[in-house]
């Protein structure tokens, strides 16, 4: 996210041009056996293409992630029904939670519509389902957590790109080897994976800093993307309506999108 702070063209320019290649050099793999020997390839080659010395030993200090891969392989919920999927995820507390919470922080939404176009309801509830308004936002090591993605065969190309984001997130400082996320290698209060980190993020509470672990940054950052995937301010967001369009670009899952919609629908007024 972060291309106004990071060089972002220059990063996605490499990290597209390079998926093939070092998926295709170092080989992927559905266990952890080859994981050191492709980690060694894959540094090799991306420290030719520019990755700086932290970012290079962060990666040679990642660890292959057997949770991960569990819960890469283990997302049932999103083949629930929409109503077992509201009520797994607690949907009627996050909109009656969401209600107080767009009350007690009425200066910082205004500030993200005005500046954004989108208002609070879809940002609460997409922050209450991701990480219950930022109370939990995920104990896995990111960096390792990537790279373990990056070298499985299920995704190898996809998660490719993440991990040249993440190791230019830190050579720039916003990660470090002990950064902690969730399972997949998402950090902040609304879980941004590293690509979404460069392209969207955005300082929402004007220190000069981009920290999606702060409140202001990681609602300012979600209505970022919002905007970036289409969104008409003053437009509907519920299916069918001009805004459903972005929250598909949030979370492919249609029983996720669909909560979105009715739980943020109930905290700006709706039923």
């Amino acid at each position: 996210m972060l291309d106004k702070h990071f060089g972002c063209a220059a990063l996605l320019a490499a990290a597209f041009g390079l998926m093939g290649g070092p998926a295709e050099a170092a080989r992927c793999g559905n266990t952890s056996a080859g994981f050191e020997a492709w980690k060694r390839v894959f540094a090799g080659e991306a420290q030719g293409n520019g990755v700086g010395p932290k970012a290079i030993a962060a990666l040679m200090d990642t660890s292959y992630s057997i949770g991960t891969i569990r819960a890469d392989r283990g997302q049932h919920s999103f083949k629930l029904s929409l109503d077992q999927f509201m009520a797994k995820r607690g949907g009627p507390a996050i909109a009656a939670r969401g209600k107080s919470m767009k009350a007690a922080n009425a200066a910082l939404f205004a500030l993200i519509d005005k500046r954004f176009g989108v208002p609070p309801g879809p940002l609460i509830a997409i922050w209450g389902m991701e990480t219950a308004f930022g109370s939990f936002t995920g104990n896995q090591p990111t960096v390792s957590a990537v790279a373990t993605l990056a070298y499985d065969c299920r995704r190898p190309e996809y998660f490719t790109g993440q991990l040249y984001a993440a190791l230019q997130l830190v050579d720039r400082g916003v990660l470090s080897s002990a950064t902690r996320g969730a399972m997949h290698g998402e950090v902040g209060q609304t879980q941004f994976l590293p690509k979404s980190v460069l392209l969207y993020g955005v300082d929402g509470d004007g220190n000069g800093v981009v920290n999606l672990n702060t409140k202001a940054d990681a609602l300012a950052s979600t209505a970022n993307f919002l905007k970036g995937h289409g969104w008409v301010r003053g437009a509907g967001y519920q299916p069918g309506e001009p805004n459903f369009a972005a929250i598909q670009g949030w979370n492919a899952a249609g029983v996720y999108q669909q909560s979105i919609a009715i739980i943020g629908k109930r905290i700006d007024g709706g039923q």
